[in-house]
């Protein structure tokens, strides 16, 4: 059975960065071992990454979101702590300018998965977009979040997002 996990958005502009909160930091470790055991049974991985430039403020993102983060080559756009030190030149990872990646969703559907675990940051937004979009890719595909390896600044928030995502057959587990 062919597995994916995608590691959404684990930057460090989301965890300690311009849009950190706290609490993000904690999921560094459940998302290092989930990295750990895929790649320990042969399965895959693959990483997002919000990606802006420069003029960030002037997208339409950036003006309903007036924050500027992940500027592509920043210290904010790159990955957080030991979650960085699975990402190499052999690991898909997807450069998206907005919530969800096509690029991602394309994959998926082509290299056919069975099941696509998603974890990472932040729930309510980009995790859940992607989500969404992979799910519509593999309509037939176990597509999954891992609470324990998600979150988003509000709690009652990220628990709303795993309400949405349950709905549109994405299993929730360790809840």
């Amino acid at each position: 059975m062919s597995k994916l996990l995608v590691v959404v958005d684990y930057q460090n502009d989301f965890v300690n960065g311009s849009l950190g909160f706290p609490g993000a930091e904690a999921l560094e470790e459940p998302i290092c071992r989930k990295i750990e055991e895929y790649k320990a049974r042969g399965d895959d991985v693959a990483f997002t990454f919000d990606t802006h430039g420069e003029d960030y403020l002037e997208t339409q993102e950036g003006k309903n979101l007036p924050v500027t983060h992940c500027v592509r080559g920043m210290p904010g756009w790159e990955l957080y702590g030991r979650v960085a030190d699975y990402c190499d030149a052999l690991t898909p990872c997807f450069h998206k300018p907005a919530f969800g990646s096509m690029a991602l969703a394309y994959y998926a559907k082509t290299q056919g998965y069975e099941e696509v675990e998603l974890c990472g940051l932040v729930s309510n937004i980009c995790v859940i977009s992607n989500a969404v979009l992979v799910k519509a890719a593999l309509p037939e595909a176990r597509v999954s979040v891992d609470a324990r390896c998600t979150a988003c600044a509000d709690p009652a928030m990220n628990e709303k997002a795993l309400d949405v995502m349950e709905g549109l057959q994405v299993a929730v587990t360790n809840r």
